[in-house]
């Protein structure tokens, strides 16, 4: 991969879908397009962008977007989230909404953050409906089928969770139906609000933040303060900050990634 097509590159990821691509992935960019470049019948990834490049096609950019995006995930991901949410709020929440409490995993991946969510509602007695969104096609495609090696249901879970949430097909763990049933999966852009959807209880967008470019971040900010009720809560990375980026939000004292709004977004919508 030459350093002009990096550059393009760059520049694709973060127009369309907000994220930044540092020089310092340039190999792990190469490795990550080989196989969408023999996919797609080419027979290297130079081959592959000089057609994109050359001929834009919107599948073809969408699969390179996809390949590059940062997939990483598993299991009641930053324990302490998990912990807030089963102990505070999902008892707080229901008894003050009276129906299903509302929580949207917004960059979802391939579905362990959803269902770690519906296990922990599902385990509390909680009625929730949990929406949970990805750009990537071939995550949310994993993430329906609610199928996982051996090495990711371990990755976060007790044994005790996994037997009962999950049952083993051959050498996989597919997540039995009440736990899939509570969870919608759908394909979307974090830039584009999913208006249709409503408002939410809660939402976990979490290690999305800061891997969006500078001159993104506050567009993914307004579309996650208008989906959120005013009086619901935010979860970001543990390591994350909408400092400098947006006052909609304020963080909880003693919960560290935890953000509800602040009071001029409550003018704002006013």
């Amino acid at each position: 991969m030459t350093p002009e097509d990096f550059d393009r590159l760059q520049a694709l990821l973060a127009s369309r879908a907000g994220y930044r691509l540092s020089r310092e992935r340039m190999q792990l960019a190469e490795h990550r397009l080989g196989p969408v470049a023999r996919r797609e019948g080419y027979h290297n990834v130079e081959a592959m962008l000089a057609s994109l490049w050359s001929r834009p096609v919107a599948s073809l950019g969408w699969g390179v977007i996809e390949a590059l995006l940062n997939a990483e995930t598993w299991f009641r991901r930053d324990r302490a989230a998990f912990e807030v949410l089963e102990r505070e709020l999902l008892p707080a929440l229901t008894a003050a909404r009276g129906g299903p409490v509302r929580i949207w995993s917004a960059g979802a991946g391939s579905g362990q953050e959803a269902y770690s969510l519906a296990i922990a509602a599902l385990e509390a007695g909680a009625r929730v409906e949990v929406l949970a969104t990805d750009l990537s096609r071939q995550a949310i495609e994993k993430a329906l089928s609610g199928v996982y090696s051996s090495f990711e249901i371990q990755r976060g879970l007790s044994a005790r969770t996994m037997l009962r949430w999950f049952e083993q097909v051959d050498d996989q763990w597919r997540a039995r139906p009440e736990l899939r049933a509570a969870v919608t999966f759908k394909r979307a852009n974090l830039l584009d609000a999913p208006a249709d959807e409503g408002r939410f209880d809660i939402i976990f967008c979490r290690h999305v933040l800061s891997d969006m470019t500078p001159e993104r971040r506050p567009r993914l900010l307004d579309g996650l303060e208008r989906g959120l009720v005013d009086d619901g809560c935010l979860f970001l990375g543990a390591d994350e900050r909408p400092d400098g980026d947006s006052v909609a939000f304020r963080p909880v004292a003693g919960r560290r990634g935890l953000y509800v709004k602040s009071p001029s977004a409550y003018r704002r919508a006013a």
